[in-house]
């Protein structure tokens, strides 16, 4: 621990004036999801990191070198880090409150816009504390700062009182934030102590230099109540434990870590390991600032092109001409990867950022890794060649299976007894295909127009599809529009569907933005669920995002998702001439052509939502299908107009 940890010495480039605030907390409650990204168990969890993550900001900024996060028996949790404490002082623009209040009562305020207090940090930018705090019954806030405790408490984001001093704290500093989440909000949902324990661990891997201790009082009979996480080694200790049981390419991966500053002039770094296996599937897992970045982005994007560069370059080195044939999916078969990055002011797709859209990271880290990756393929030429002849014999079977499936496919139009009201695209393979179910043939008229006719293809239906939960097997059998779905799919239902014969790449659900179109959507959830698992597992299952509104104003024109993203653009102007026009789309039909291409078909400029299971929690997806399939429709709507909206990503 450093002098300047124990000595309680406060920097003098962190405090009140630090604080900026952007606008009110007033949306938080009543919109929980543009938040958090929903109510369920992913939602409450996330709250848990969104704290943790300002203490690790602390951590990378070099002002801790310890959290304590600790399950208490009544479902509260405890954050707790080593580091400056949250200013207390009285802020610049409200006089009559303190910087600490400001911080957990005003949206967007916080010491993370002008990059005075974080060069790089994993907090939703002055979001997160504000948010947690809105969201839970109970708040309270402790800071050891200036040798003296203070103390604030809250409920629902409210303060109960103003910022106290409750004692003397010499040796003390950093900050506490306990918190309950409000059942209001969040219903029976419980923090669980073993998704709590992997989140914990995961951050004490990312950043060598902190030691993170965890404590549960609630004893669930997998998991430690007590434990302490700090690996020097980083990433390399996560992957080495990883794969710790399973043969490898490579004695030791490939890791390295790059400063950003040294390299490129610019605040940050980047940290990797990745090793290859023939015992299990492909993965990687990507942070940005210690969060997690699930659906990927900009730095996964320049850690596999360094990877590909250079093992293409390898194989020309050693003469291997099938080299040139790898692809980054190959390099993902088998590979198990890990990337940690850390930049300023990171951009992302979602509020809760799932994926990274900083374009300039690509370059950033794709310089960083390649330099590193050819000099270890050539300073261990074994591990090299072994990952080489690896790679090229997947390389090698993945043009086989196109090859078939290439025929496959040729034959399957004249084989398939397609529906006739099936419009087929013209692809010979199924790469890059897609199939649009659409609501009713007035729907269907302008998508066919609106079209690419080489790789999509429409399915209208006609009303509402049968509910297959707990329809008996003769009853699906004998229901046309089913008929004509599987047909059209090319695949079998429940134990008969063999996911090599699907037909399109992509299965895209376009529905109307009301009650019965979130219905239909519903019904055909629940049937892929049901009947073509698979599908939803190897992410072929989306949803359309159609707009609601049209508002121009000259010749500029926007679409607007719902009445709010509406409202907040004839509030902001568009910046044409003249006065703004709102057209409302009462259902696709309405739609011309144009507008269905440009804001729901044409992959430059749509949205689409991956339908996706949650893999931590694969048993609850069950659940939720009874539930969303029971008899409340309103319950189902609700549900899809709160999820659609936050768990979106842009179409890649």
């Amino acid at each position: 621990m450093s002098d300047d940890l124990l000595s309680g010495a406060e920097p003098t480039d962190y405090d009140a004036s630090s604080i900026e605030v952007l606008e009110g907390l007033e949306p938080v409650r009543k919109r929980p999801g543009m938040y958090i990204g929903g109510t369920d168990e992913r939602a409450l969890h996330h709250m848990v990191a969104e704290i943790l993550d300002n203490s690790m900001d602390e951590a990378v900024a070099g002002h801790a070198n310890r959290i304590e996060v600790e399950l208490h028996e009544d479902l509260s949790i405890s954050v707790r880090d080593n580091g400056r404490g949250m200013p207390v002082d009285p802020h610049p623009k409200f006089p009559d409150k303190s910087a600490l209040e400001v911080i957990l009562t005003v949206l967007h305020a916080g010491g993370k816009f002008s990059n005075k207090a974080y060069s790089t940090s994993g907090g939703l930018n002055g979001v997160g504390s504000s948010v947690v705090n809105a969201l839970s019954d109970s708040m309270v806030v402790q800071v050891a700062r200036n040798k003296e405790l203070y103390e604030q408490r809250f409920s629902r984001g409210k303060p109960l009182g103003p910022i106290e001093v409750i004692g003397a704290a010499p040796n003390r500093r950093g900050t506490t934030v306990t918190f309950h989440a409000d059942p209001e909000i969040f219903g029976s949902q419980k923090l669980k102590p073993a998704r709590l324990f992997k989140m914990v661990r995961s951050k004490a891997y990312l950043f060598s230099g902190v030691e993170i201790r965890w404590k549960s009082a609630i004893d669930d009979g997998e998991t430690p109540t007590q434990a302490s996480f700090h690996f020097p080694n980083g990433l390399a200790d996560f992957l080495n434990e990883t794969l710790k049981d399973v043969s490898v390419y490579s004695e030791k991966p490939f890791a390295g870590k790059v400063s950003f500053e040294e390299k490129f002039g610019v605040p940050g770094s980047v940290e990797w390991a990745i090793n290859w296996t023939p015992m299990r599937d492909g993965s990687i897992l990507s942070y940005t600032n210690t969060v997690p970045t699930p659906e990927g982005g900009t730095h996964e994007t320049g850690f596999w092109a360094a990877i590909l560069k250079g093992i293409r370059a390898y194989g020309e080195l050693v003469n291997n001409k099938k080299a040139s044939q790898i692809t980054r999916d190959d390099l993902i078969t088998g590979g198990v990867a890990l990337l940690s990055i850390f930049v300023r002011e990171p951009s992302f797709v979602g509020q809760t950022k799932d994926r990274l859209s900083t374009e300039e990271a690509t370059k950033w880290v794709e310089n960083s890794v390649r330099d590193h990756f050819d000099n270890w393929l050539a300073a261990d030429t074994k591990s090299a060649g072994a990952i080489l002849d690896f790679l090229v014999l997947r390389a090698e079977e993945r043009l086989r299976r196109r090859q078939e499936k290439e025929t496959q496919r040729k034959s399957a139009t004249k084989k398939l007894r397609l529906p006739g009201k099936l419009v087929d695209c013209s692809a010979s393979n199924r790469a890059g295909t897609e199939l649009f179910i659409v609501e009713g043939d007035s729907a269907g008229g302008s998508a066919k127009m609106a079209r690419d006719r080489k790789t999509q293809a429409l399915l209208p239906l006609r009303g509402k599809i049968l509910n297959v939960l707990g329809a008996a097997s003769s009853k699906l059998g004998s229901n046309q529009e089913i008929n004509d779905l599987a047909q059209a799919l090319g695949v079998g239902l429940g134990a008969k569907f063999k996911i090599d014969d699907l037909r399109y790449d992509k299965i895209i659900i376009m529905t109307d933005a009301d009650v019965d179109g979130a219905h239909i959507a519903s019904l055909l959830m629940t049937f892929f669920f049901t009947q073509m698992r698979p599908l939803i597992d190897q992410g072929h299952l989306y949803l359309a995002c159609p707009p609601l509104f049209r508002v121009t104003q000259g010749a500029k024109r926007v679409y607007c998702l719902d009445e709010a993203e509406k409202n907040a653009v004839l509030e902001k102007g568009l910046g044409g001439k003249g006065r703004m026009d709102v057209s409302r789309f009462k259902g696709l039909g309405e739609m011309d052509a144009k507008d269905l291409k440009e804001t729901t078909m044409d992959p430059e400029s749509r949205k689409l939502i991956r339908v996706t299971i949650d893999e931590d929690e694969p048993g609850e997806t069950g659940d939720l299908v009874e539930r969303l399939m029971g008899k409340k429709p309103e319950l189902r709507f609700q549900y899809i107009q709160e999820n659609a909206k936050f768990v979106e990503e842009l179409d890649v």
